[in-house]
């Protein structure tokens, strides 16, 4: 995951490094960068140099510095990878007087790994049953890793019909579990176990809506339980 604690002054040397073989093109409008950055503009940009720790992508007729840890949501093995592609980048800090810039990556995909993780989500029903495993446990209830980047919420009062005191009496991390969705509010899953326990209403509902399966008795059957019934009964 990219470093939410490094600032300018950590990038210091390496824009500092890269300005020997990177120029500012054209004139520098600074005044637009400082509009993009209040604004919270996403810009897509080139990436046109590889240099220490990072990449450099002209913007505004001015060099700005991606860092490594800017560039992914993870770890960025190789740099050159990005060499010549487009991306798409916000403006993180600016310092005119030293006329450094840096840009960030990270914050358009987050914004877009959020979107498609919301478009999942809407697309699960209510009622709908999922596997899962328990990733964390809180002390209201347990997030449950549905797969696929997407997690749910059982509250406490949804693990079991049982009175439980402990989350972790009942669940561990990293433990199998069926859950049933039982609301989606605000992009966020409320799942329970305990509505697919046996002698939930849910399940009642079920069996007393199920046709049941009668078997008439066989007419030997019949006479050997009329004869069982008769036997002993002395008839005057």
């Amino acid at each position: 995951m990219a470093d939410e604690s490094m600032t300018m002054e950590d990038f210091s040397k390496a824009v500092d490094d890269s300005f020997h073989s990177f120029k500012d093109e054209g004139e520098a409008n600074w005044d637009k960068l400082k509009e993009y950055q209040t604004e919270k503009t996403t810009l897509t940009v080139k990436v046109d140099g590889v240099v220490n720790k990072g990449v450099i992508s002209n913007v505004e007729g001015v060099r700005g510095f991606i860092p490594a840890s800017r560039l992914a949501l993870g770890h960025v093995d190789d740099l050159n990878a990005y060499l010549g592609k487009e991306i798409q980048v916000v403006v993180r800090e600016i310092d005119e007087e030293k006329g450094r810039l840096i840009l960030s990556a990270v914050e358009p995909l987050r914004a877009k790994q959020n979107e498609e993780r919301k478009a999942k989500i809407n697309s699960i029903e209510v009622g709908t049953v999922l596997d899962g495993k328990v990733e964390s446990i809180q002390s209201y209830g347990a997030f449950i890793d549905l797969g696929d980047g997407i997690s749910g919420l059982v509250h406490i009062s949804q693990i079991s019909h049982k009175r439980i005191k402990s989350v972790e009496d009942v669940l561990k991390i990293g433990q199998e579990v069926k859950v049933k969705v039982i609301a989606i509010k605000d992009g966020k899953l409320s799942l329970s176990m305990k509505a697919l326990e046996e002698g939930s209403d849910d399940k009642r509902g079920e069996r007393e809506a199920a046709p049941r399966d009668y078997k008439l008795p066989k007419s030997e059957d019949i006479s050997t339980n009329l004869g069982s019934l008769l036997k002993g009964i002395k008839l005057n």
